[in-house]
């Protein structure tokens, strides 16, 4: 897990006395259930975790790996691994299982990819993740930010590799192509779910689109690399995983993640089970035998998990099936 940072900072307004999901606010309650003991981890004591955290806090950031309650954040900060959370902190999209704000972003900050360029270069990055929460009110979901990040990276510190966590681009006509045209190193789109699941987790989405989008990406560039994840206890049952592993094949998807989803707080989607870490083992040797080149499946799996050390397996594996 590497650390998701929005570079906006707080402002003086009343933003953290507002609901964060005010879509939520009325939904009944669901317990949240105690963590079974293979997901527990220790509290983080290390010198650089602490370190980590007073940048933080001194620059006024906003961190997911806090937000969303991360369980990993411990070993990230340990690391003092950095990704960057761009186009703001507020999601347009209201999906049951997320606990980022939601509600209308404020306006695009046009000296953002400069500023995200100088933190990468003064970080000494070898490996950078580019996420963003969903930008439904621009006309391009926000894929020109991305790529102009993406060049700004580049310019700056070309030796680094970048990879991108991107929103779906519903409805956004040339938004993809705008993304890819940037080559970043690693694309990557979330399915999150099956789609059985999609109505109650993650409704503003549309799972073939997803599907698509990914093809797409492999048809406009083959060479790219193209990653998705899901989350698992959300009432899925295991030949519908089966089946996505297929549909994201058949979308020559090169990477699969696989995590355990874990409640953020009683106004969201419950967890329905825990996977234990066997059905994980089970899921990535399945997965592996359907071709993908790297897969990590664990209960504590997150999309961004080991990223740099990710890309190099990823980056192996292909050169070894290719006979390099």
């Amino acid at each position: 897990m590497v650390t998701i940072v929005d570079t906006l900072s707080k402002t003086a307004d009343t933003r953290d006395e507002r609901p964060r999901h005010p879509e939520k606010a009325h939904r009944p309650d669901n317990p949240v259930q105690r963590k079974p003991k293979w997901i527990r981890v220790k509290a983080p004591t290390s010198p650089v975790y602490r370190e980590t955290q007073d940048l933080v806090r001194k620059n006024n950031l906003v961190t997911v790996c806090e937000e969303a309650g991360c369980p990993n954040i411990g070993e990230c900060w340990s690391k003092k691994h950095a990704s960057f959370m761009i186009l703001g902190d507020t999601c347009t999209r209201a999906c049951a299982f997320c606990n980022v704000r939601t509600g209308m972003p404020g306006p695009v900050d046009p000296k953002e990819p400069a500023g995200i360029a100088d933190a990468v270069a003064r970080m000494g990055l070898e490996h950078v993740v580019i996420t963003s929460v969903d930008r439904d009110d621009l006309d391009d979901g926000g894929a020109r930010h991305f790529a102009d990040v993406i060049r700004a990276i580049r310019d700056v510190s070309p030796k680094t590799t970048v990879e991108v966590l991107t929103p779906d681009f519903l409805r956004k006509d040339g938004a993809l192509e705008i993304v890819v045209e940037a080559k970043p190193d690693v694309f990557n789109h979330n399915l999150e779910t099956v789609p059985s699941k999609y109505l109650t987790v993650r409704p503003g989405a549309r799972y073939f689109h997803s599907i698509r989008l990914l093809q797409r990406v492999k048809e406009l560039d083959p060479s790219m690399f193209t990653k998705s994840g899901i989350m698992v206890g959300l009432g899925e049952v295991r030949n519908e995983v089966l089946q996505l592993m297929d549909d994201l094949r058949a979308a020559d998807v090169d990477f699969l993640t696989i995590g355990q989803y874990l409640q953020p707080s009683k106004k969201h989607h419950p967890v329905l089970s825990f996977i234990t870490p066997e059905e994980f083992k089970g899921y990535e040797r399945i997965a592996y035998a359907k071709g993908f080149l790297k897969v990590s499946a664990s209960p504590l799996t997150r999309s961004s998990h080991h990223a740099g050390e990710d890309f190099a397996e990823l980056r192996a594996a292909r050169a070894a099936r290719l006979g390099y």
